[in-house]
């Protein structure tokens, strides 16, 4: 009968199956809800603070209780500070009523002064005899002129840039199509030259002591800037003067304007033109003198007397 073989006993125990899945085994065996249960008896326990929606609804109600405060303040402000504003504001309307005025009144008293020198020149002319003194107020632009005579109109090329100035060649041509101070100098001479009596241009009275001159690219007459298209009005015999001003030297540089540079102009005898009175005159002394009844010719220049001006 064969032998059983012994039984050892090594207290050795096998270990459970799912010991390499500890963590599902733990969420298997134990419900989250303990979890919340064990969180909660910690804040009891530790005096836990306000839920978050809570926090944020108390700080939201603080900032607009600052806003609020901070608007009210504001208003309060603007309330106080509105009669100071309001009282500032109609001074200075006072002072700028005040100020406009005082510059109309003399505006006014200017008007006044300029008619009564224009009153003292004409009776300083008339007192150096009666056939002298038509011709010194014409030569001196102290009355208004009308008669026959020529209009002529000089513009800058078409399509010229009024913003640029250019060079101007040793022989005074304009190389840039624009109508330059020394241009219009030649065309006054020209005319005067040619038998002109009274000139103007755009308005502008021309006397003796006029200048024709330039501030950049604007001509100014005796400081006064004129626009373009330039328009001069020239009193005396309307088709003489206007052939004689074309068969000059100054009517052949105003044809090789047109000519070369595409200034245009144009020039027609007038049965009457209109030309006012200077707007003020300046003699500081003169002296009536005999040549003041002769006159020279309609040049634009007289020996009226002798003086400084």
């Amino acid at each position: 009968m064969p032998q059983q073989p012994p039984i050892r006993t090594t207290g050795f125990t096998p270990g459970r199956p799912d010991a390499s899945m500890s963590l599902l085994t733990n969420v298997m065996e134990h419900s989250l809800d303990e979890g919340y249960a064990e969180a909660a008896a910690r804040r009891r326990a530790e005096g836990a603070p306000l839920p978050r929606p809570l926090r944020a609804k108390l700080g939201l109600a603080a900032g607009l209780v600052l806003a609020a405060a901070v608007v009210t303040v504001g208003a309060a402000e603007a309330r106080i500070s509105a009669p100071v504003l309001a009282k500032e504001r109609e001074e200075l309307i006072d002072r700028v009523d005040a100020k406009t005025a005082a510059a109309d009144e003399l505006a006014d008293r200017v008007d006044r002064l300029r008619d009564e020198v224009g009153e003292r020149q004409r009776k300083a002319l008339k007192s150096a005899g009666a056939a002298g003194e038509p011709l010194a107020s014409l030569l001196a632009g102290a009355t208004e002129v009308e008669g026959p005579g020529v209009r002529l109109v000089i513009d800058d090329a078409k399509g010229t840039d009024q913003s640029g100035s250019g060079p101007r060649e040793s022989g005074g041509f304009s190389d840039t199509g624009r109508v330059r101070d020394r241009d219009m100098q030649r065309i006054v001479n020209g005319l005067w030259e040619s038998g002109a009596e009274a000139m103007a241009i755009n308005g502008q009275r021309l006397t003796a002591l006029s200048a024709i001159r330039a501030a950049g690219d604007a001509i100014l007459v005796d400081n006064r800037p004129l626009v373009p298209p330039y328009t001069v009005l020239a009193v005396g015999d309307g088709e003489k003067l206007d052939t004689a001003f074309r068969d000059s030297v100054d009517g052949l540089y105003l044809e090789l304007l047109r000519k070369d540079y595409g200034i245009r102009f144009s020039v027609s005898a007038e049965d009457e033109v209109r030309l006012p009175a200077a707007p003020s005159l300046i003699v500081r002394t003169a002296e009536p003198g005999t040549a003041i009844a002769r006159g020279n010719g309609g040049q634009g220049t007289a020996e009226t007397g002798k003086g400084t001006t």
